[in-house]
């Protein structure tokens, strides 16, 4: 099994940063992928530890999306904060999540992860379309800490 750091190929890096700008570009939003060998804990307990730690709470308008892989595990989440969740359907995450594993059950993770940031940069352009506060506030990167 590969490292979380070359789970997908510099070229697949590329598409998924690529993804993330193309949907900030129309929100004010922030979308964040991180990827980890194992989550060590309940998945959403660590997706909570790695939100906090890449400041996802401290945009603007509380309107950050992680998207957060354990390759080892082969778990998932989708964690989003205040201001999407108050504006965005209760169901949001969970339809989202459905997306995610019917590719990654047949291998297909980056389309799986490409679907899902689309999916997330529509509810984020529905509730914050991009305005006067479209700076980008956080590394598009994919992070990878350990």
């Amino acid at each position: 099994m590969p490292s979380a750091r070359n789970f997908f190929s510099d070229a697949e890096k590329k598409e998924i940063i690529k993804a993330i700008q193309l949907a900030e570009k129309v929100t004010s939003g922030e979308i964040k992928v991180h990827v980890e060998e194992s989550c060590g804990t309940d998945v959403l307990q660590r997706a909570e530890q790695v939100f906090q730690k890449l400041n996802l709470h401290h945009t603007a308008l509380r309107n950050g999306v992680l998207i957060y892989l354990s390759i080892k595990t082969r778990q998932f989440a989708i964690l989003g904060d205040k201001g999407i969740n108050e504006k965005a359907p209760a169901t949001l995450w969970d339809t989202v999540k459905e997306g995610m594993q019917a590719e990654f059950s047949k291998g297909s993770f980056l389309e799986g992860l490409l679907q899902a940031i689309r999916q997330v940069g529509e509810q984020l352009h529905t509730h914050f379309p991009a305005g006067q506060l479209n700076q980008n506030e956080l590394s598009d990167e994919i992070s990878f800490l350990e």
